[in-house]
């Protein structure tokens, strides 16, 4: 790999690790329903992640004269994001293991009470949304280890995006063939 794409990819993860954590600090400081908004966390940020590992990648394919193999591609993805998603993990860990825990419990409430009354106007049974809530009760969410755990589970999930777009970006330089 260039030195080029691992500084370039770097630089757009650094990039993305500083929007994804400003919009952590952003529910921090205004709303921390925003921080477990079904919405929010399962369509906007993902795609957000994914548009922008896309624009690092076709910012790299232009660098190298619009030629990315596929390992280029990949990596120029792969590389971002995780570079990306990283730094932004780190940042809730920093704010809400160790300056904030409190706020970790409240976010733990708000999603209880979201997860009810989602359960509750899907027509869910009592027993399964006492069940869900049992679990939301049960488990630390900004544990270091479960933070760990997302954060090998989203690196896994993006990697597979990444072998859809280096798929789609790749484009072979037919001089070197």
């Amino acid at each position: 790999m260039e030195k080029s794409l691992k500084s370039i990819a770097i630089n757009y993860g650094l990039y993305l690790g500083i929007g994804l954590s400003l919009f952590t600090l952003l529910g921090y400081t205004i709303n921390l329903g925003l921080l477990v908004n079904y919405w929010v966390m399962l369509l906007i940020l993902p795609l957000a992640i994914i548009v922008f590992g896309i624009v690092a990648t076709a910012k790299i394919k232009a660098y190298f004269n619009n030629f990315l193999s596929f390992k280029q591609a990949f990596s120029s993805f792969f590389i971002t994001v995780t570079v990306g998603i990283i730094i932004s993990t780190l940042v809730s860990i920093i704010i809400f293991n160790f300056i904030d825990p409190q706020a970790s419990l409240e976010i733990k409430d708000i999603l209880i009470s979201n997860t009810e009354n989602f359960m509750r106007s899907a027509g869910a049974p009592i027993e399964k949304i006492a069940e869900s809530v049992e679990q939301i009760e049960n488990q630390d969410t900004f544990a270091i280890g479960t933070q760990f755990k997302s954060l090998a589970q989203s690196i896994i999930f993006f990697a597979i995006i990444g072998l859809i777009v280096a798929a789609a970006m790749k484009k072979s330089n037919p001089d070197t063939e």
